[in-house]
């Protein structure tokens, strides 16, 4: 709705009031008068007539109300355009990246982009988009916050750019697609493990900009991380929900056929970038390891720390560090992958991090530690918003305890 409404109205800011809007009356309409047949074009038709409702209010938007009056005119009194239409897939697609794009204009810097973005597109709270960025929930709402008057102060346009322009805004656009789909696969709150709605999201997305600019080897290295990370959603969760942990997943319940598709566009993205590796498709290779071990036992976990250890070379972060120390530990041993460990504990950008204690936690319980594992994990739990997440914490940390119990009896 936000994206077709703002092709509209050309103010994002705006079109996010409208559909807003028209979401509180379907609220107090549809108990009494039902959901209509087609809910989605009853909302869009909403929002468009409290939009023309506000044009007439507002003198300055004169121009834009005489558009959208001669449009009328054009199809006849009375007479509403096929919101159906409007909301078919293939033009949610291209309103959908049309938004991105826009929300992505250079008037904004990168942070305020990427924020905007997953919050008008992908639908992120604000301590989803914090986590994410693993800052204060404050700083994203203000970055939010700046983005949408900078986006309406300088008047720009609802489009895709062409030629160097879309390629200053590729980047970032990449970025949020990255970040919406590892909300749906990991969900920051609620009661879920994982977010499937926001991955379709994602991956489409990802489809789509492919197609729109099929030379680029990241577009593709994306979108084979993504089909690779989708391929593996039916074996994540078990009868009731509970997460599955990659190494514990039935792998006959991975789809083979986003494995090959995913397989395919790595292959495509290596041709284009002539085996060099950039920040999505290093991590797609780094899944393709997982996607062609047919058995745990068969991963090629040197390759997977030396491929993590090239991506902190291309964009450093400590978490990036973290999941080379959990394929170091694989590789080389817990106790080498501990070590590693042990050096982030102070990162300031893990503080809250919940992975980090979760790591550190399942190091120290394969290494007998089993006091200190338990800690680690209660520790995790606590700081994890996702409930499941939470409640497969807790199970390790009871475990841990149980072991403790056993070893010193």
């Amino acid at each position: 709705m936000i994206a077709g409404l703002a092709r509209m109205v050309r103010d994002v800011g705006l079109a996010e009031e409208l559909a807003q809007d028209a979401l509180v009356a379907a609220l107090e309409q549809w108990p009494e008068t039902g959901v209509p047949r087609n809910p989605g074009a009853w909302l869009m038709t909403t929002a468009k007539r409290r939009a023309v409702d506000l044009f007439r209010r507002n003198e300055t938007l004169g121009r834009k109300l005489g558009e959208l009056g001669r449009a009328q005119e054009q199809l006849g009194e009375g007479v509403l355009p096929d919101f159906e239409a409007i909301l078919d897939d293939e033009h949610i697609e291209d309103d959908l990246l049309r938004l991105v794009f826009t929300a992505c204009h250079p008037v904004l810097p990168m942070q305020g982009r990427v924020a905007l973005t997953l919050r008008m597109l992908g639908g992120l709270s604000t301590d989803e988009i914090a986590r994410a960025f693993l800052v204060k929930d404050s700083a994203v709402a203000q970055r939010i916050v700046r983005a949408k008057k900078a986006l309406a102060d300088a008047q720009v346009p609802f489009e895709v750019p062409v030629g160097e322009e879309r390629m200053a805004r590729l980047p970032a656009v990449l970025e949020v697609i990255y970040l919406i789909f590892n909300e749906g696969y990991s969900a920051t709150r609620g009661d879920d493990w994982m977010r499937p709605a926001l991955c379709a999201d994602a991956l489409r997305l990802g489809r789509v900009l492919a197609g729109l600019m099929p030379t680029e080897p990241e577009v593709h290295g994306l979108v084979a991380l993504l089909e690779i990370q989708a391929s593996r959603s039916a074996a994540r969760t078990g009868p009731n929900g509970e997460p599955v942990l990659l190494l514990e997943q039935d792998r006959s319940r991975w789809d083979r056929l986003l494995i090959k598709r995913g397989l395919d566009a790595l292959t495509r993205s290596e041709e284009l970038a002539e085996g060099a590796y950039g920040p999505y498709s290093a991590q797609a290779a780094i899944a393709a390891c997982h996607a062609r071990a047919l058995a745990p036992e068969d991963t090629d976990w040197t390759r997977i720390a030396l491929l993590y250890e090239g991506l902190a070379q291309l964009t450093p972060s400590p978490v990036i560090e973290l999941n080379r120390a959990v394929a170091v530990s694989m590789a080389s041993g817990p106790a080498a992958g501990l070590a590693l460990v042990d050096r982030l504990v102070g990162e300031s950008a893990l503080k809250n991090y919940h992975l980090l204690p979760s790591v550190r936690g399942d190091l120290l319980d394969k290494l007998g530690r089993h006091d200190e594992a338990r800690a680690e994990f209660e520790r995790a739990a606590e700081m994890t918003g996702n409930a499941r997440e939470r409640a497969l914490l807790l199970g390790r940390a009871a475990s841990c305890a149980q072991e403790a119990a056993g070893v010193q009896s």
